[in-house]
Parts: structure tokens; C-alpha cells; sequence
């Protein structure tokens, strides 16, 4: 028997609509979000970047792998992130338990030490959990720009959960919509009562991207092009392998002091 693709190619048309929509309607947040990132690392800052369960994609999306370069600073929780066994210890409950612990978020910042220029990018397709809200919170408390990338129509749909009242796009200098619907899955199978087929990673994946092509080429503008993680296939498995490298050390010296130093900023306050 051969299988009707309808449901793959309806999957993959309205993957297209939600690139479209990314395209045609948040360009212009792309690029005011694409400057404060470039101001940060120009200025020898970091863009700190975090995210929770499946939130977790997009901030490796940035950085570290192929086409990606320093500046941007991963902070990915394991107990908010490591749920591949789905049951048992480190399952899926106890993260969805624990990403709606409040004030969770600032226990998990206190661990950092932040500098002057620095900035926050915060993935979340629904933008109310509280540790989200948390992190968005302390960060504009610390001084630090907040760039939420979040599915605009989901926040709207869900009722807040933080005690302020706040959803993420209420706590953002900068708010990037990654058009995805609200619920998330884009697909309707007859017979079946659930839509499948989540397009949040696809209009996540989109953001990142755009955003990262801009901030790379701003740098280079201003005379600071980056170390990008290149393939082999592109320069060779010699020059890759030295590139990686280089690029590996440039990162440790960025964040070298996050993790401890005084960062310009009296250590006492973080």
C-alpha cells in the first residue's frame, strides 16, 4: 500500500507560510534586535542567550556549530532541558514542574557574572512560564537589554503564570514573532483528534538565522569580522579543524570571566 503524502505536504506548505510570514512582517525587529547584539559584542560584551525545554533548540542554534561565531553566551539549565529519557530521573515532569518554579530563574543567573555591555536573548514559544519571566525580569534589573523571540500568537492565548502578571513580550526591549500558531502543531490528520507537526522550531530556526546572517555582517562592517565555525567541505579539513580551534579560544576568553570575574562590575551586587 502506498501512503497518501497529503499530511507531509501540508506539514511542509504551512512550514513555508510560517518562513513567509517571519519574512514579511518581523524584519524590522530582526534588525533592532541584530543591533543590540552587535553593540554587545563590538564592544566586547556578550549576548547572553536562554531557553527552556524545547526552548533549548534555538539558543544552540546560535552558537556553537557550523556558520555560527563568539559573542553569543549559551545558559541552558539541564534540569530545565535534559528530558530525553521522558520518564524516570531528569524525565519530562520534572522539568515542566520546574520551569514553573518562580524564582527559580534568578538562583540560575546568580551563578554568572555579567558586564556593561551585555545583552539577553530569551527563547520561549509560549512566553508565561515562571522561569522565563524570571530570567527576562533579573536581567532588566541588571541593566542588560531583553530580546524575547517567543510565538506572539501562543503568548496572547495563554493566561499569565508569573505573580507579576507579566508575559514575556511584557518584559522585552525588543520582541521577535516567530509565527508560529497558537497550540503549535500545524497539521490536521482526518480520523485523528490532535493536530501533529509542531512549527515552532521551524520559525525559531528562521529568527536565529536572519539574525545571526545581520549581526555578522554588521560586525564585519565596523571592522571586527567574527571566527565562524566553517566546514571542511567549504576550506578543507585542515583550515576547518584550525578555524574551530581558534574560534573555541576566542570564545573562552569572551566568557572567561562570566563564570567568576568582576566583569567591570562590582562582583558583590550579581
Amino acid at each position: 500500500m502506498t501512503l497518501d503524502p497529503a499530511p507531509a505536504l501540508d506539514y511542509l506548505e504551512r512550514a513555508e507560510a510560517i518562513v513567509r510570514r517571519v519574512r514579511e512582517t518581523q524584519i524590522d525587529a530582526i534588525v533592532k534586535a541584530a543591533q543590540i547584539c552587535a553593540d554587545s559584542i563590538a564592544a566586547g560584551g556578550l549576548v547572553h542567550l536562554f531557553g527552556t525545554g524545547h526552548s533549548r533548540i534555538p539558543v544552540e542554534e546560535m552558537f556553537p556549530r557550523h556558520g555560527s561565531f563568539p559573542g553569543f553566551h549559551p545558559i541552558v539549565e539541564l534540569s530545565l532541558t535534559y528530558h530525553n529519557p521522558v520518564v524516570g530521573a531528569n524525565g519530562q515532569r520534572q522539568a515542566m514542574f520546574l520551569e514553573k518554579v518562580e524564582g527559580f530563574g534568578q538562583v540560575i543567573l546568580r551563578n554568572f557574572v555579567f558586564g556593561p555591555h551585555d545583552s539577553f536573548m530569551i527563547f520561549s514559544n509560549s512566553g508565561v512560564n515562571q522561569v522565563v519571566i524570571d530570567v527576562a525580569l533579573e536581567a532588566r534589573a541588571r541593566g542588560m537589554p531583553v530580546i524575547a523571540v517567543v510565538s506572539v500568537a501562543h503568548c496572547l492565548a495563554s493566561s499569565p503564570r508569573h505573580s507579576s502578571g507579566r508575559r514575556l513580550i511584557d518584559c522585552a526591549d525588543v520582541t521577535i514573532d516567530i509565527c508560529s500558531p497558537a497550540g503549535d502543531a500545524l497539521v490536521t490528520v482526518e480520523g485523528l483528534a490532535y493536530p501533529v507537526g509542531p512549527g515552532s522550531t521551524i520559525g525559531f530556526a528562521a529568527v536565529v538565522n536572519a539574525l545571526k546572517c545581520l549581526v555578522a555582517a554588521e560586525l564585519t562592517k565596523r571592522g571586527q569580522p567574527p571566527l565562524v565555525l566553517t566546514s571542511g567541505v567549504l576550506i578543507g579539513n585542515a583550515a576547518s579543524a584550525e578555524l574551530f580551534e581558534r574560534t573555541y579560544d576566542d570564545y573562552r576568553a569572551r566568557v572567561a570571566q562570566v563564570y567568576g570575574g568582576r566583569r567591570n562590575q562590582d562582583q558583590a551586587s550579581c
